[in-house]
C-alpha cells in the first residue's frame, strides 16, 4: 500500500507535470515540428523515479495531459512516452542503481520512443531520428542535469526518497 507522504509527494510531482506545459506554452519553448522542448518538462518524471514506479507512471500520465492540452495529440503521444521511460527508471533506481545511472540508462527509451510515436503522424524516418530522437535525447540531458541539483539539493536538507513497495 502507497503511504500518505508518497500519494502527496506523487500528487504534487503529477501537478507541476501538469502545470510546466500550460505555464510555460510559448516560453521556455522550442517548437520545430514535431520537436518540441519545453525547459523542465522531463523534471517532474525523473524526480518520480526515485518516488516508486507508481508515481512515476502517474506523473508520466499527468504530463501526457498537459501536453493534449497545450500542443495537440502528436506532442501527447510523445509525452505518453514518459509513462514507459520513467517507469522502466523507476524500477531500476528500486534494483540500487544511482539516480545518474538510470537518468543515461532511460535516455534510448525516451528518444527512440518519441521518434517511434511521430512516424505514423506523416513525418519521415529522417525527420524522427534527428528532429525528435537526437532533440529529444539533448533535451533529456539538460532536464537531467536540473533533476540532479533538486534531487542532491533535497537529500542535503534531509528529504529521504522513498522506495514504497507497491
Amino acid at each position: 500500500m502507497m503511504k500518505t507522504k508518497t500519494l502527496v509527494i506523487g500528487g504534487l510531482l503529477t501537478a507541476f507535470a501538469l502545470l510546466i506545459p500550460i505555464a510555460f506554452a510559448g516560453w521556455l519553448q522550442v517548437v520545430i515540428p514535431p520537436f518540441t522542448a519545453t525547459l523542465g518538462t522531463h523534471v517532474p518524471s525523473m524526480l518520480a523515479m526515485f518516488i516508486s514506479p507508481a508515481v512515476a507512471v502517474a506523473v508520466g500520465l499527468g504530463s501526457t495531459l498537459g501536453f493534449l492540452i497545450t500542443l495537440g495529440p502528436i506532442v501527447a503521444a510523445r509525452a505518453f512516452v514518459h509513462v514507459l521511460w520513467a517507469g522502466f527508471g523507476a524500477y531500476l533506481y528500486r534494483k540500487g542503481y544511482s539516480p545518474w545511472y538510470v537518468l543515461l540508462a532511460v535516455i534510448p527509451i525516451h528518444a527512440l520512443g518519441e521518434a517511434l510515436v511521430v512516424l505514423p503522424f506523416g513525418f519521415t524516418l529522417a525527420t524522427a531520428t534527428v528532429s525528435v530522437g537526437i532533440g529529444t535525447a539533448l533535451h533529456h540531458l539538460i532536464d537531467a542535469a536540473i533533476s540532479m541539483f533538486l534531487y542532491t539539493a533535497l537529500v542535503k536538507a534531509g528529504v529521504k526518497f522513498t522506495q514504497d513497495r507497491i
